[in-house]
């Protein structure tokens, strides 16, 4: 197992909301929540099977889509779907699961994925579908109980 040195998901992830998000290099790309228009690519392995073109029809909708087509990631995506069919199977390897997951965050399709890639999804035009902001915490100070000697709560 390697020993130190910096890991992938070591550190907190990046928050889009820091202080320091403008730094060169640093700038998160917003994707547009409506996902990519258009049809997909011409799938670029060899002979795919159905559940792999239905798989790549769904994923070229995706707002990561964009940047897959932006980057260039045709053939990327064409092997997240085959191998994503391929783990479906009952008998499929778990080493196959494996591999699917890492596909699906190196593609951003996952949450640590999109934080990774510093990709984030445009927020609802429409304030009545947006997800409602949580509420304000108090302080830690303030939810501190003062307790007399001999008190049991």
């Amino acid at each position: 197992m390697a020993s130190g040195g910096a890991r992938a998901r070591s550190g907190p992830a990046p928050d889009p909301a820091a202080l320091r998000r403008d730094r060169d290099g640093d700038q998160w790309v917003v994707l547009p929540e409506a996902g990519r228009p258009g049809a997909a690519p011409t799938w670029p392995l060899t002979e795919p099977n159905g559940r792999e073109l239905q798989l790549w029809d769904v994923l070229w909708k995706r707002p990561q889509a964009v940047m897959w087509e932006r980057l260039g990631l045709e053939l990327e995506v064409a092997m997240y779907a085959r191998r994503f069919a391929e783990a479906e199977q009952p008998e499929s390897r778990v080493n196959l699961s494996t591999l699917v997951r890492q596909l699906a965050d190196s593609l951003g399709l996952t949450v640590p994925g999109m934080r990774a890639n510093r990709w984030r999804v445009e927020a609802a035009a429409d304030e009545g579908t947006a997800l409602p902001r949580p509420a304000a915490r108090s302080s830690a100070r303030s939810r501190l109980k003062v307790v007399a000697d001999g008190d049991d709560g």
